[in-house]
């Protein structure tokens, strides 16, 4: 129901069930089958209704786009008022922070700022966490929201198996094949200590989606590692709902390990190709990448972008107009990879998560 004149609007309390979830999303072309979902409709109706009431800090409109020369093809976004107009990032001391009730959290977020009540039908052990689905107020692409777990629990910015698994099943809701979700930790460029996950339409392919993945132990499929794309990112792969369960506790597990050596970390929700690639038949399911970085404590005066997960998967969201014109695929990977581990240590932390994640 509509708000009357005068009120905040209400979050619509969206209940879902397996059968809403797409299980082959739409192509990039005009296809059959590509009209939005429910969960699409609820969401970009409602975020539209948001820009039109004035809750963002600025109007979104269409965003200079240009795909950076070279074999890549990093998609650089001109997006000058999220740089001018966002909130500072908090400050980020250390990856197991706890969670400050004094600093800025989502549990001052104004109610018409969140569209949906996220719950799967029945609850049980079974269910995930139910997500609260609000705007982001600094938007970076058309319906940019965050998902936020019950945000008067308090929890800090650490990813937990139980909401990695409702991001991957709003991953599934969706029948848009640029709806991506991700996950920026402590240390990762996250800017709230406050525990969220993103999600965002965007209307291009990423080369994350296709790029082939090898095993980082042979014959054992456990550990995989994408190359040929950014950042090199480890790879967990989810055919189709019933692989939710186990890959949510994978990335969480593998998450975990990274904190507890000292290392940072950004996860990033897409559609995509098998591992193997696009040529099995076998369509295309859910890729979550899991990058491991050295951790970022403060801001640095030199750099030219911040790093966190839509960089790292090929997307740059640019802040000014002559680093947009200008920058370069070599000069933007220098700047992401400056972040990375050299590749014997990533190896090596890659053979240390096949062994943790084959126990």
């Amino acid at each position: 129901m509509a708000a009357a004149a005068g009120e905040e609007p209400r979050p619509e309390e969206f209940v879902y069930g397996e059968e809403d979830f797409v299980l082959q999303a739409a192509g990039w072309g005009d296809e059959p089958g590509s009209a939005p979902s429910r969960f699409d409709r609820a969401l970009l109706e409602g975020w539209a209704d948001r820009m039109e009431r004035g809750f963002f800090r600025y109007r979104l409109g269409p965003l200079p786009t240009r795909v950076l020369p070279g074999p890549l093809r990093l998609l650089a976004r001109l997006n000058v008022q999220r740089g001018a107009e966002r909130r500072p990032p908090q400050p980020v001391r250390s990856l197991r922070q706890p969670f400050d009730p004094a600093a800025f959290n989502f549990t001052r977020i104004r109610p018409g700022e969140v569209l949906l009540r996220l719950r799967r039908a029945g609850g049980g052990p079974a269910a995930p966490d139910p997500l609260l689905v609000a705007i982001n107020v600094s938007p970076l692409e058309r319906g940019h929201v965050l998902l936020l777990p019950e945000p008067a629990r308090g929890l800090p910015q650490a990813l937990t198996a139980p909401v990695l698994r409702a991001g991957l099943e709003a991953a599934l809701l969706s029948a848009h094949p640029g709806f991506r979700l991700g996950f920026n930790s402590l240390g990762g460029c996250a800017s709230v200590n406050h525990l969220h996950l993103h999600g965002f339409y965007l209307d291009r392919p990423l080369p994350v989606e296709a790029a082939p993945a090898r095993p980082l132990r042979p014959p054992c499929g456990l550990g995989l590692l994408l190359r040929g794309v950014p950042a090199p990112a480890f790879l967990f792969y989810a055919a189709g709902p019933a692989d939710l369960e186990a890959v949510s506790r994978d990335v969480w597990r593998a998450a975990e390990h990274l904190a507890d050596t000292g290392l940072a970390y950004n996860v990033f929700i897409t559609r995509g190709d098998p591992p193997e690639g696009a040529g099995t038949g076998a369509g295309r399911g859910l890729r979550v990448l899991l990058w491991a970085r050295r951790p970022s404590f403060g801001a640095k005066a030199s750099a030219a972008f911040t790093v966190a997960l839509c960089e790292l998967a090929g997307y740059l969201p640019l802040p000014a107009e002559p680093l947009y014109r200008d920058i370069t695929e070599a000069e933007a990977l220098r700047a992401i990879r400056e972040h990375l581990l050299p590749e014997p240590q990533l190896l090596r932390l890659g053979e240390d998560l096949a062994r943790l994640l084959a126990d």
